[in-house]
């Protein structure tokens, strides 16, 4: 689902475009974003759907908008981040592997948005967050205060969370039974948002709960129409 700009005024709305992507597996079937083919791999990130993920839902919330220089910045949120790239390289140092030189587990959410800096010409900051309640909330709240300092005058708002793995399980397990209720999504899911001064943000519906503790920032997507019309009946395999 490409991104599109609002129809509302600059002086209604602080969301410039947006899109959500959910294209990996069965379970992302009539729910916006869905893809009906494969995204292409990321140079330089292997194993993981996580940086391709970012990606590509980046690329579609950019179209047609010149983000270069110091007046853009990113945040970028997930609870779990790349579980995935963790559990690969942990088990080859536990079986005594090769390190395999690629698998920057520590830093793969900063390491995307290093590539996406460079394809995108982007200099403002860029941080990445996460947060065991509410991270949606804290995504926007971030975003305000990068808005609110010069030279910043638009914010790339990403959240993304895999389908968990067994690891991914566990932690929200863990927070669920200490009251949490950040709920993991049901796939792969990711989120972008272009925001621009005055952070004026409508109190977004419940969204997609197949998008888990994203929902909220999902149904702020100008794109997301959160219909069935749309979107395919299948989905392809993933990478």
């Amino acid at each position: 689902m490409e991104s599109r700009p609002t129809t509302a005024s600059p002086q209604d709305a602080a969301i410039v475009s947006g899109a959500c992507l959910a294209p990996w597996g069965e379970r992302a079937a009539n729910l916006p974003g869905a893809a009906d083919a494969e995204l292409p791999p990321l140079s330089g990130f292997v194993v993981s759907r996580f940086s391709p993920l970012v990606a590509e839902v980046v690329r579609r919330c950019l179209a047609g908008h010149d983000v270069a220089g110091p007046a853009t910045a990113v945040v970028l949120g997930s609870v779990v981040a790349d579980a995935t790239t963790a559990d690969v390289d942990a088990r080859d140092l536990a079986n005594g592997n090769v390190h395999n030189p690629l698998l920057f587990f520590q830093s793969v959410p900063s390491s995307i948005l290093g590539a996406l800096a460079k394809q995108y010409g982007i200099t403002g900051p860029m941080p990445c967050l996460s947060a065991r309640e509410a991270l949606p909330r804290h995504l926007l709240d971030s975003a305000a205060l990068l808005l609110a300092e010069e030279p910043v005058e638009r914010v790339l708002v990403i959240g993304v969370e895999l389908e968990p793995q067994p690891r991914a399980r566990q932690v929200f397990a863990e927070l669920a039974a200490a009251g949490s209720a950040v709920r993991p999504p049901q796939g792969d899911v990711a989120v972008a948002l272009l925001l621009a001064r005055p952070v004026r943000l409508p109190a977004p519906d419940a969204g997609p709960p197949e998008f888990g503790y994203l929902a909220p920032l999902a149904a702020l997507c100008p794109a997301a129409e959160f219909t069935t019309s749309e979107c395919p009946t299948t989905v392809k395999g993933a990478i």
